[in-house]
């Protein structure tokens, strides 16, 4: 398959108002690429939508939409369809998580996160699915996670929906790159964006525990700056790689999981006791 480019192609992206989203937007603002902007923030999505008409962005629309509410965007896809012929590249990048044990979480806010990490990207690619495999050399990035590569206490619902879009992703690769569609599953780890902050609050949390768990997640765990994320992001899609795991941390849990998949977690503690 040849390499993806970017000038001139339709390229549709969810979370498109803050961390990676915004960085990923303008990097292929740079790259004069046409841009489809989704996220639920329309103010934070205008920022990022005025900043990528400066780079030179071919052409930039915004949808204000909230990937929970359940439905088949059908609508965008039309309207992106009717309007600039169609989606070369589509990249499902929005991700909400969860606070707390599994025990504590409200079964409504697992549903809920199910909801936008997994059952958003299936409907985004089943709208958008005709459109790629009629455009040739398209290209299909669904974002996963590190912690669908590990599954740590605390992160059960999380996990669940990022192990999902793992397997979603690696099946249709199978059916789709036959086909001339090319398919990159990626899992950030480490990356500083707002999602640790930005987690809702699942049970009980009087004493801020929750909170300050989180916080400290922010301030010590995601290092890496989203604008090296989505330079990467776009460099597999250029490339066609099929998976991209972020962060040396990140490949080595991977590595550390795929050896000892039944007691990595013990171990990698263990490790990180050391180091405190």
């Amino acid at each position: 398959m040849r390499r993806f480019t970017f000038a001139g192609r339709t390229c549709v992206l969810t979370g498109a108002a803050g961390g990676i989203g915004a960085a990923l937007t303008l990097e292929l603002a740079r790259r004069r690429a046409a841009l489809v902007l989704v996220d639920r923030d329309a103010e934070g999505l205008e920022r990022v939508a005025g900043l990528a008409r400066e780079l030179g962005g071919a052409d930039v629309s915004t949808y204000v939409i909230d990937l929970a509410d359940g439905k088949d965007r059908g609508d965008l896809a039309a309207e992106v369809s009717s309007r600039l012929g169609g989606a070369d590249l589509l990249v499902n990048n929005a991700g909400v998580t969860l606070s707390g044990t599994f025990e504590q979480n409200r079964l409504e806010d697992v549903d809920w996160l199910l909801e936008i990490n997994l059952h958003a990207v299936i409907r985004m690619t089943k709208a958008f699915l005709p459109q790629l495999l009629a455009r040739p050399g398209s290209h299909l990035v669904n974002v996963s996670s590190l912690f669908g590569l590990i599954a740590p206490p605390g992160q059960v619902a999380y996990s669940t929906s990022k192990y999902a879009v793992r397997g979603f992703t690696e099946a249709l690769r199978h059916e789709l790159e036959p086909r001339g569609v090319g398919v990159t599953v990626v899992h950030p780890g480490g990356v500083r964006t707002g999602i640790a902050l930005n987690a809702r609050l699942s049970g009980p949390d009087a004493d801020g525990v929750q909170a300050a768990e989180n916080r400290k997640f922010h301030e010590t765990a995601l290092t890496l700056p989203p604008e090296e994320a989505a330079r990467q992001i776009v460099a597999a899609v250029q490339s066609r790689r099929p998976r991209l795991v972020i962060t040396k941390e990140a490949r080595a849990a991977d590595l550390l999981a795929r050896v000892l998949p039944a007691r990595y977690w013990t171990i990698s503690q263990r490790v990180a006791r050391r180091f405190q």
